[in-house]
Order: structure tokens, then sequence, then C-alpha cells
């Protein structure tokens, strides 16, 4: 199974560098998620294709309007909008990658999503995805190399833009200044925070807790083609843990609406 992280990353290759402001591979992954239940999920598919459910994205948590849920599934209102008291599935997508102390930040962020959607809907299915960056230097292009360039956006475009992600070791040199470091133990940190959030079995819905927490090791420096390795340092097999993270997802989601 191709995973949804592999177009990812090659998104952000065409791209040329990962734009953390944005996260711009949430709506892949997201789409990539919903694309692998469909098919080989049974009743999940039954439920999209009738019409019970529908997906939305960047729907406004409760109580938090500026929060957005990266991927909500669920019942519609009267109005065929979503209803967070209907939510069956709630995805988020993060990345910590171009400085690791920022974990924190993220980590606080998937707290919140927790408290929102269980408040609102304990059985709701709630997903943690998280790309983790290897790198322990990462160019940063959106806050630093992108705003120097900010009043000669076609410099930037014909001068600099070509030359991200394609092994041009020049830049870390010529935009030296614009350099995020990683410590070399920083990932395993992040993944060992991010094992501390609680996650729960699939008849135990009155735990507040996620259902999967799923961490992706990413090899991003915005200088290099990204890469997902799927030899890691951290142990972690990709293609096993999102394949887990399917059947988990279909079968809390059989178990919860069609049992």
């Amino acid at each position: 199974m191709t995973t949804p992280f592999d177009t990812a990353i090659s998104a952000i290759e065409t791209a040329r560098y990962h734009n953390h402001r944005l996260e711009g591979h949430s709506d892949i992954v997201s789409d990539g998620i919903v694309a692998d239940l469909r098919e080989f999920c049974k009743t999940f598919r039954s439920d999209l294709e009738s019409g019970i459910i529908q997906v939305w994205k960047n729907v406004s948590a409760p109580g938090d309007r500026l929060r957005k849920i990266d991927l909500f599934i669920g019942e519609a209102d009267a109005q065929g909008q979503p209803d967070m008291q209907r939510v069956r599935i709630a995805i988020e997508n993060k990345s910590v990658i171009t400085a690791h102390r920022n974990r924190t930040n993220r980590f606080d962020d998937l707290r919140k999503v927790l408290s929102a959607v269980h408040g609102a809907r304990p059985e709701a299915l709630l997903i943690a995805t998280v790309l983790v960056g290897l790198s322990e230097r990462v160019l940063n292009i959106p806050d630093q190399v992108h705003k120097f360039y900010r009043d000669r956006e076609d410099e930037f475009a014909s001068k600099v833009l070509p030359r991200l992600s394609s092994g041009d070791s020049a830049l870390w040199d010529e935009f030296s200044w614009a350099i995020s470091s990683n410590r070399p133990n920083d990932s395993r940190k992040t993944v060992d925070l991010f094992r501390t959030i609680p996650t729960r079995g699939s008849g135990h819905t009155h735990v507040q807790a996620y259902d999967y927490v799923l961490l992706i090791p990413v090899q991003i420096d915005n200088v290099n083609a990204p890469e997902l390795p799927r030899e890691n340092v951290l142990g972690i097999d990709i293609d096993v843990e999102y394949h887990r993270l399917i059947e988990q997802m279909c079968a809390a989601y059989t178990a919860r609406w069609h049992m």
C-alpha cells in the first residue's frame, strides 16, 4: 500500500520546499486516509456512498473558532453543515520538522483538540498524524528566505526556488542565517513526547484519549530532496504502522456504528 505520506513527500518535492506555516501536507494526508478507508473498510464505504456521513476539512472546533479540525467526517445537520455532536471521525495532521523546540506547541494543539472532540462526542474516532523531521539542520524558507525576498518575488521564483530540494549544498552557505538547527536526539525526544498522548481501545469510548497517534519519520531540509525513509533511526516501520492505523480505524468505526 502506498501511503498518503508518500504522496505528501512528492508534493513537497514538487513545491520545492515544505511550508510548515501552511501545513500543506495535511489535506493530502487526509484525502489519502479517506480513500484507503473507503477501499478497505466496507462499513465506512457503505455509509459514505449512501450519504449517511460526509467529509469536511478545516472545521471550527467547539469553543475555539480560531482552531480548526483538519478532517471532519460525520452526519450533517439540517442545513447540510458539519455538526460536532454528530462527528464520527476527526483527524489532526501535524509536523515537527523545522525546529524541534516547537514540539510542545504541536503537542498542546493535539491535547486541546482531544478535549474539544471528546467533550462533544466521546465515541468519535480521534486520530493524530505527526511528521517527525530527522534532519539536524533545515533551511527555513517560509520564515526566513522567502521573507528576505518579500518585495522581490520574481527573483525568489527564478533564482532560489529552482535550487531548493535539488541537492544544491551552496544554499547552506548562501543562507546560513536562515538555518534552523536541531540536536541529534531531538527527533527521538519528539517521538517520546507524542507517545505520552493517551490512546484507548476501540471499546473504551469513556476514556478521553486518541484512538491512534501515528508518528511518521521524514527527511526534509529543503536543500536536499525530501524523503520518506523506510529505514530510519527511530525504528518506525512506516508501512506497518499505517496499515495498522487503517485496520484499527475500520474496526473501531464498525464497532461503534454498525454493531
